[in-house]
């Protein structure tokens, strides 16, 4: 069963652009044959890490958003595991959270499309009657 994932990993801030260019159509090509697909790819840039992970304060960020099997989860994550140059890597499984936002979305789009009743006016020449 295909499920959407969002795989963070985190790489040393010298690496140079086509290295990063490198392991990341490295990852994607693993994706392909594996029979998943690549949803998108977002290069976030230098980043400061929270805290010292081998003997780095900063790292580059990239964030890869896919469809595939689990399988194909643990795959990359082994991949990324023995590719010195990643700091760190984090997969989270997303069409789970997608699906409660679409609900969500949906439900606050049919109370917008709700129209107030209108108000009913009163004859002008008449008041209203009051009791006492």
């Amino acid at each position: 069963m295909n499920r959407t994932y969002e795989l963070m990993f985190i790489v040393r801030p010298d690496m140079p652009e086509e290295e990063q260019d490198k392991l990341i159509s490295y990852l994607e090509n693993a994706v392909t044959t594996s029979g998943g697909q690549v949803k998108n790819v977002e290069k976030m840039g230098k980043r400061r890490l929270a805290y010292t992970v081998r003997k780095f304060h900063d790292g580059l960020y990239i964030l890869l958003t896919f469809q595939g099997s689990g399988g194909l989860v643990h795959e990359l994550e082994r991949r990324l595991r023995v590719n010195e140059p990643v700091i760190k890597f984090l997969s989270v499984r997303i069409d789970e959270e997608q699906k409660r936002l679409d609900k969500i979305k949906a439900i606050r789009d049919s109370k917008r499309k709700v129209p107030p009743a209108p108000a009913t006016p009163e004859p002008a020449g008449e008041a209203p009657a009051v009791t006492a």
